[in-house]
């Protein structure tokens, strides 16, 4: 997940808690379950991206595992036949 995403997921979810504590502060229902709302679909996307990051993670240890290279040499660099990672 990007910085920003993450930064911007979180940012919503605490939004989120700040409403929902001031409707219930303030006896606002509708206020509350809007922030509610807010903080659950940033938890949600949040969630939902540490998913695909981690499908993606998973997809790339078996194209790893399929070319031989067990190592876990994600990062490119000096590999043992001399090429560099694409």
């Amino acid at each position: 997940m990007s910085t920003f995403d993450k930064v911007k997921h979180q940012a919503q979810q605490l939004a989120g808690k700040a409403k929902e504590a001031t409707g219930r502060a303030t006896g606002n229902r509708n206020m509350a379950d809007a922030g509610k709302r807010d903080r659950l679909e940033g938890e949600a996307k949040e969630t939902g991206q540490n998913l695909k990051d981690r499908a993606a993670g998973a997809a790339e240890d078996i194209k790893d595992k399929l070319r031989g290279d067990q190592g876990g040499n994600r990062e490119g660099g000096n590999r043992e036949d001399g090429e560099e990672r694409r």
